[in-house]
């Protein structure tokens, strides 16, 4: 017990996300997750586990047409926790239990959220359990509205909770296999009872729960917002137009599409847009894309969410400190600076390292699953990108993927969620001590 508190906090993280997914694997082996009531083998428990856990959404299985009821709930209490993340949701049973929180408690709530304090770190907690719950509930209430009618009463609300903290966790699992299995939400392409609710959802939780408190705090009067949640919200959006514009304007301008009704080509497009950021739902056949769109979304998974949020990728900040950086270049500036702010060149060496070590594990494990399993280049690319962005997106391809792409798409997965920073920290040593200034010597580049 005395080793296991004087790990770092990353440590820490790691090993938690890490026994939630073993967890979760021995749980769903068991034969009452299956509707068959057989034992489902470890790698493919192992897989779903990790991909609830780490809100991806990538599956072996038809959820609805191989678990039962009770692997259902394994999974949506797999995705809810991981989502939330497994140190925040100790935290938030120990709050409610009325048990202290010390100083070491506070320190690990902070690096598993990425406060940019300790101060009021419990305060946040419980408002990113009210606001889960608030946002999760509205989800529920609005996404019954349409499958009670069509389900009933009981298996309309459970699809309504699934579905409904699946989009907020970001996470991409669904019961649509009823008719056809891993449909995802193919059949309600048009359907605004369904996108709309889901849309919002998956934007709400991919957003950062420390954007919305700074937008609680401050309301509308943008000028006194934080800087990280300028560039989260201004991020978000732009990339959420652009997406929108161009699946609508190309990608469902071509004659692949031309069946689709106006109503559906808007709500496609939008829908598209949203769920690479990194939600893993899909309202039309992916396998039916062009190249340049399954390029695009590959971009779109590859940079996720927000920070602080149940988003993977990258994130929008990095995404916005890498362009902000290249513009102070082509201006010949002396620092970074946005909405009257400068970023300290520490953020700067965080943001090149966390890109390089996305850019290198996503291109390895698109290399190993090419030399395993023969893939094509496109479909490799894309079912790694879904993998460390959390997405859960597929071409159709992760239920023939052997063993050893399997776990491949496990690590990927892993690295995803814990985070990359996190991850780094936790495999390398102690800071390096502080030594004197070594003289500057300039390297031409470019």
């Amino acid at each position: 017990m005395k080793s296991f508190e004087r790990l770092a906090p990353s440590h820490i993280i790691s090993i938690s996300f890490l026994l939630l997914i073993l967890l979760g694997a021995f749980l769903l082996m068991l034969p009452i997750s299956t509707r068959e009531h057989v034992v489902t083998p470890f790698l493919d428990a192992l897989f779903t586990a990790g991909s609830a856990v780490c809100v991806t959404g990538l599956v072996v299985y038809d959820t609805y047409s191989y678990w039962s009821w009770f692997g259902q709930a394994v999974i949506l209490l797999l995705i809810q926790i991981g989502g939330m993340g497994v140190v925040t949701m100790a935290i938030a049973v120990s709050v409610v239990t009325g048990r202290r929180i010390g100083l070491r408690q506070r320190f690990i709530m902070q690096e598993a959220l990425s406060a940019p304090q300790m101060g009021g770190i419990i305060r946040m907690t419980n408002f990113i359990i009210r606001t889960m719950l608030l946002l999760e509930g509205i989800g529920v209430f609005l996404l019954a509205l349409r499958f009670c009618p069509l389900l009933g009463l009981g298996e309309g609300l459970w699809y309504a909770l699934f579905h409904a903290v699946s989009a907020f966790c970001n996470a991409g699992f669904d019961l649509m296999g009823r008719e056809t299995p891993f449909a995802s939400l193919t059949g309600f392409t048009g359907d605004p009872l369904v996108n709309l609710p889901i849309m919002l959802l998956i934007f709400t939780g991919g957003i950062g729960f420390f954007t919305w408190a700074d937008i609680r705090t401050h309301k509308l009067r943008i000028h006194a917002w934080r800087l990280q949640t300028k560039l989260a919200v201004c991020t978000s959006l732009l990339l959420l137009l652009a997406g929108a514009l161009f699946f609508y304007f190309y990608e469902f301008a071509l004659p692949a599409w031309q069946g689709m009704e106006p109503e559906e080509r808007l709500l496609g497009a939008l829908f598209q847009s949203v769920t690479p950021r990194t939600a893993g739902f899909n309202s039309v056949d992916l396998t039916r894309l062009s190249g340049l769109s399954i390029l695009v979304l590959i971009l779109l998974m590859l940079v996720g969410g927000s920070t602080g949020s149940t988003a993977g990728g990258f994130k929008t900040t990095s995404l916005a400190v890498l362009f902000l950086c290249v513009r102070s270049v082509l201006r010949r500036e002396e620092g970074i600076t946005c909405f009257q702010r400068s970023i300290p060149v520490d953020v700067l060496k965080k943001v090149c390292t966390l890109i390089a070590l996305y850019a290198v594990l996503f291109l390895a494990g698109a290399m190993l699953l090419m030399l395993w399993d023969d893939l094509a280049p496109g479909a490799a690319l894309f079912e790694c990108a879904s993998a460390i962005g959390t997405v859960g997106l597929t071409l159709g391809v992760t239920t023939e993927l052997s063993a050893a792409s399997r776990v491949v798409l496990i690590l990927l997965m892993y690295f995803g969620r814990v985070g990359g920073l996190t991850m780094l920290y936790a495999v390398s040593g102690s800071p390096a001590p502080a030594v004197s200034r070594l003289p500057q010597e300039q390297v031409s580049v470019g």
